[in-house]
Formats: C-alpha cells, sequence, structure tokens
C-alpha cells in the first residue's frame, strides 16, 4: 500500500535477523507478524508485532540511519519507563525492555491498538479532555520528582520571542508563510509583538504547585480505549504548570478538525482548576515555539512537519489574540 507523502520506513522482514532474533528473546516469544506504523513525524522504524503467545507488542527503534535527534530521544524515553515506570504506569503502555544490537536501540511497549482519534468527536474530545486532567493531578504537587527532569526555569526560556524575531529579520521569514498576505501578517506580528512577549516571558516565573507534563500530547501520541488514557513518546517529559501540557493538546485537537481550544480547557478545566495567567502565559510561549519553527527548511525525511507547525502556528496565533483582545489576525488561515 503505497503512502504517499509519509515519512519512509522499512518493511519488518529488512530489519536485521539479529535485532528480529533478539525481541524474540526479550519477548520470550516468537514473532508471528510485524506491520510497520505509519504516522507520527519521524521516520524511525516502528512495527506493530503480533506474537505466537497472542500478545500485541509495538516496536520502536532507531539505527545508523536515524538522525542524532532521534537516537537522543530513544535514550531518554528508555530511562523514563525504567525509572519513572511506577509513576506513569496508569498513563502508559506496558514496557516490556530494551535492548541493543549492532547499531540499533529499541523499546518493547504493549500494543494498546490503532489510533482513536481524529475525529474528535465533542463526546471523545471531552472524555479524553476529562482523563487527561486526572493525569495530571495523579502528580500535582508530587515531591518526589527527579532532579534530571527539567523545571519551568530551565526549559521555557529557552524559547522567547525575542530571539525569533531576531533570528526570522524581525519576523518577516513568519509572515512571508502566507503569501501575497505577507505585510498584512507582518504588520500584525509586529504590533503583537510586545504584547506576546511580555506575556511569554512570565511562564517561568508561573507558581505551583506542578506535575509530570508529557510535553508532546497530541493525536498520533495518545489511545483512549476502555475508558483509560494511554500516552506514548515520553522523552520531553518535565515538571510544570499543567496548562503546558494542556494547551499544547488543546490546539493540536482544533488542527485536527475538532474542537476549538477553549472548548477543550473548559472540558479539562471540570476536572480540575485553572489560572488564566497560567494558560495565558502557555499560549503566547506555544506560538512563540511554533513561530520559531514553521518558517525553517523543510527537514530532509520529514515531509509533513513544518506544515503540521505551521497549522499549529496559526491556531495558537489565533487564540492568543482572542484570549489577550488583540485584533484578530485573519490571515492565519493562509498558514499551513
Amino acid at each position: 500500500m503505497p503512502h504517499t507523502g509519509v515519512e519512509e520506513k522499512l518493511p519488518w522482514r529488512n530489519v536485521p535477523s539479529v535485532v528480529r532474533e533478539e525481541v524474540e528473546t526479550v519477548l520470550g516469544s516468537s514473532v508471528v507478524r510485524g506491520a510497520r506504523v505509519w504516522g507520527g513525524y519521524g521516520p524511525t522504524p516502528t512495527f506493530r508485532l503480533r506474537l505466537a503467545d497472542g500478545r500485541g507488542v509495538f516496536f520502536k527503534g532507531t539505527n545508523r540511519d536515524s538522525n542524532e535527534f532521534a537516537q537522543c530521544a530513544l535514550v531518554r524515553e528508555e530511562r523514563v519507563y525504567r525509572e519513572l515506570g511506577d509513576v506513569i504506569g496508569g498513563w502508559a503502555p506496558r514496557f516490556y525492555g530494551a535492548f541493543r544490537q549492532d547499531d540499533w536501540h529499541a523499546l518493547l511497549l504493549e500494543d494498546v491498538g490503532p489510533k482513536s482519534v481524529p475525529p474528535w468527536t465533542p463526546a471523545l474530545t471531552r472524555r479524553i479532555a476529562h482523563t487527561y486532567a486526572d493525569f495530571h493531578t495523579s502528580t500535582l504537587g508530587w515531591q518526589g520528582t527527579p532532579s534530571w527532569l527539567p523545571r519551568p526555569q530551565e526549559s521555557l526560556p529557552r524559547v522567547t520571542w525575542r530571539r525569533v524575531a531576531a533570528e526570522s529579520d524581525d519576523l518577516a521569514s513568519v509572515a512571508a508563510l502566507v503569501g501575497e498576505r505577507e505585510a498584512e501578517a507582518h504588520t500584525w506580528l509586529r504590533m503583537a509583538l510586545p504584547t506576546l512577549q511580555a506575556v511569554a516571558d512570565s511562564a517561568a516565573d508561573l507558581p505551583g504547585p506542578y506535575a509530570l507534563l508529557q510535553s508532546d500530547t497530541r493525536s498520533d501520541n495518545l489511545r483512549f480505549t476502555g475508558g483509560r488514557l494511554y500516552l506514548f513518546d515520553w522523552p520531553f517529559i518535565e515538571v510544570g504548570r499543567p496548562e503546558f501540557d494542556l494547551v499544547a493538546l488543546a490546539q493540536s485537537v482544533t488542527v485536527d478538525g475538532g474542537p476549538e481550544p477553549e472548548q477543550v480547557i473548559a472540558w479539562y478545566g471540570e476536572r480540575l482548576a485553572l489560572r488564566s495567567d497560567a494558560l495565558d502565559a502557555a499560549v503566547c510561549w506555544l506560538a512563540a515555539f511554533f513561530a520559531d519553527l514553521a518558517w525553517r527548511p523543510e527537514i530532509p525525511g520529514l515531509p509533513r512537519l513544518r506544515r503540521f507547525q505551521r497549522q499549529q502556528l496559526g491556531v495558537t496565533l489565533a487564540w492568543a489574540a482572542r484570549r489577550l483582545a488583540l485584533p484578530a489576525p485573519e490571515w492565519v488561515d493562509m498558514l499551513g
């Protein structure tokens, strides 16, 4: 089956035999079927495996062809599963093990089924928002947080509107993304910059209580089955206010054609109280994050990533304008 516009991925039969044999050794059962997993925004080898004992296993790996970012992320993710498994266990697939064989590094996780969303129906979105609030509540104010997890004072200042403006020719590169409405976009961005910058800069100083943040929650990184929320891709886990995780999820729901972010926030708020200033800061900070990436050159092997980031920038900027009573950036519909 062709997958036009999707990252290249080798079939299971082309995985080196020593790697396939090690999988069976670690799992204690033979693999009867291996199917490539498409989706996500990376070319890393991922497979859904069916074992002779009936189990379903998700294989996630890197090899010499993987970029440094993917290799480092898998190292961090293995550490999360090994050292924080008891904390995230209620929200993550079961961890069956990990191994290195030649140039391969692999994680073996419970397969919890195909994608649950989209479509983001209102009923399903509300249930996921509720359980996402439960996830944050489970560690809110936790005193046993490991020192190696990044804190807001460390991670958030790495992204600023000041740096975005400096590196994008005073936002001209960002404005150029909308083509014929470039001048309109540039005027709006320069007008809004002081406000966006001031609110985003306040993010690192927000008080707790803090919780564990998955920091990359979107449709391809979650499953909702049997009333349970499973979260995948944990290398970016950190400590912070739940609003930052929530804002990232909420805008991605809208990008996927689901409810507006305000509705996702409202449903989440039925289970866990939110701070308005933290939501403002999170939206403005996330807009800077996408503005920093959306205009950059395409990344080899990742044909869909920049378009997705442009769409996220459009939703997040429009949301920031609504929250901060800025003029509506009508041109954002041309992003993506």
